[in-house]
């Protein structure tokens, strides 16, 4: 078995065939290509999915309005998405993935944390979307008086697992490639879904939704921001790495913003005005997001519909299990690149079989929980890779990115310090909205306030209504661990980050004098 070298950054292991030889390392001069309007294909296909017309009813649910609606879903997809942007810019200056690059800011040994975190939300995702593909084939066929039960369910999830695995194996041309022709193909059919679904949207029923709380939109917005573009944070500077270091940087944040939020924010909106059409459409949607979406399609177009809706979803879980095998490298499994991304597959099909064949709770349960527990700690590391990002002047020292005895050192308390304060104070403002996500009754326990009780002085600061008031159900906890990464590391890491980049200086200094005395 091939191993990789870390020691020597700039190396990669052999591959068979057409096979990605890359890995962690960083990406040669030579191998660097392509322009920013590149990143618009990957971004645009993995978010082109109608699970994101599904969450049209997932953003009614909070008892918010149409107009309500349509603005918490504009804000929570760009805003999440230009999160990615910016983290793009990282994978230009450093020619490695996201994860790898975190390194800097987390030290060698420091960085495990999010690199476990990251890694658990990656192969989720893979898992749900497999999951997701599986049930709308079954419900599909189903319509069309074909098979269905077990039998095609297991049919679709073979087929759907051979062709993420197999992609994700494969590397990044092949899925940059693939990127490319499915973003048509999902706009072109997405369009016709659109043509024949239109008559099901009445206007009026949908302006008649009561309006609701501002605690209940921003809970909206936070959800899309947590179930689009704050997903993909911890890989955007995975699919920006070959670019080259000449790049313009702001077009490496517009395009991964207007290609991933664009769709998004289309799709979601017309979910919205479908939901707030049909009580019942938007209540079928809970237990089948996709599913339930063809029950108002002609019988002839279920057949294209279902094979473009499963593309979707599988080209945002090829994204995901390229990336899991990455951070996989990261956190020190000796294998090239395709066996990691191999060994995620497995986990992956081990999860949605799970899913798909034995749990006893609607999908929607599993997957809002998921959501709320993982985001917060993503949003932390986010908060603070971010700032590290913005305070750094030089490039990356390759070099030190592979090694604990470099600047970066083995652990920066600052970073690990402000990721655990801000997921521990985020976790203390979300609740499960599901309520039937099991063992989580323990967050929240900062929406009561904090209280201060000392002889005679007693008094509460910050009562939010606690877990049944309206603040409940606003997810603040992800913005607020956000923040709280950010600038917590801006503030206390500065002084490291000012030093590793004074050493860099130094070092470069030194190397060009002793170059040109040679």
């Amino acid at each position: 078995m091939t191993t990789i070298d870390e020691s020597s950054p700039r190396k990669a292991p052999a591959t068979p065939g057409a096979i990605e030889a890359n890995g962690i390392n960083v990406i040669k001069e030579s191998e660097r290509k392509g322009t920013p309007a590149e990143l618009f294909w990957p971004w645009c296909a993995s978010n082109i999915s109608v699970l994101a017309v599904s969450y049209g009813a997932f953003v009614l649910g909070f008892g918010i309005g149409l107009w309500q609606g349509l603005i918490a879903a504009f804000v929570g997809a760009v805003a999440s998405f230009l999160l990615v942007g910016l983290v793009s810019i990282a994978g230009k200056r450093g020619s490695a993935p996201t994860l790898t690059l975190s390194r800097a800011a987390f030290g060698r040994a420091g960085n495990t944390l999010p690199c476990l975190v990251s890694y658990v939300l990656l192969v989720g995702w893979e898992t749900v979307l497999v999951a997701l593909s599986t049930l709308a084939t079954a419900t599909v066929f189903e319509r069309l008086g074909w098979s269905h039960g077990d039998g095609t369910k297991v049919a679709a999830f073979v087929v759907v697992a051979l062709v993420i695995v197999g992609a994700g194996i494969m590397g990044f041309e092949l899925i940059m490639r693939l990127q490319k022709y499915l973003t048509i193909a999902l706009i072109i059919v997405t369009a016709v879904y659109v043509a024949l679904t239109v008559d099901h949207i009445h206007l009026d029923t949908a302006k008649a939704l009561p309006t609701g709380t501002t605690q209940s939109v921003i809970g909206a917005a936070i959800l899309v921001m947590t179930g689009f573009g704050l997903g993909w944070v911890n890989t955007a500077a995975d699919y920006s790495r070959y670019l080259p270091r000449k790049a313009s940087s702001a077009g490496v944040v517009w395009w991964p913003t207007f290609g991933g939020s664009l769709p998004v924010v289309l799709l979601v909106a017309y979910g919205i005005l479908l939901a707030g059409s049909s009580e019942s459409l938007s209540a079928a949607i809970g237990s089948d997001p996709i599913g339930a979406l063809t029950t108002i399609l002609p019988t002839w177009f279920l057949l294209p519909f279902a094979i473009v809706a499963v593309l979707g979803l599988v080209s945002g879980a090829v994204m995901d299990i390229y990336s899991s095998g990455l951070t996989l490298l990261t956190l020190g499994l000796p294998t090239p690149r395709w066996v990691a991304a191999a060994i995620d597959g497995v986990l992956m099909v081990a999860g949605a079989i799970y899913i798909v064949f034995y749990a006893d709770s609607d999908f929607v349960v599993i997957f809002e929980a998921f959501l709320i527990i993982l985001g917060v700690p993503m949003a932390a590391w986010c908060g603070v890779f971010l700032a590290d990002l913005l305070m750094r002047r030089r490039d990356y020292d390759e070099e030190s990115l592979f090694t604990g005895a470099g600047i970066y050192g083995r652990f920066r308390v600052s970073s690990v310090l402000f990721m655990v304060l801000g997921t521990a104070v985020g976790w203390g403002l979300v609740i499960d909205t599901t309520g039937a996500g099991k063992h989580l009754g323990w967050l929240g326990y900062f929406l009561d306030g904090i209280t201060v009780d000392i002889g005679s002085f007693h008094h509460t600061w910050f009562d939010l209504g606690g877990t049944g008031g309206g603040w409940a159900y606003a997810n603040l906890g992800v913005p607020v661990a956000l923040a709280i990464g950010f600038v917590g590391y801006l503030v206390f890491g500065f002084v490291g980050v000012r030093r590793q980049e004074r050493e860099l200086r130094d070092r470069t200094s030194t190397t060009d004098t002793a170059a040109v005395n040679a």
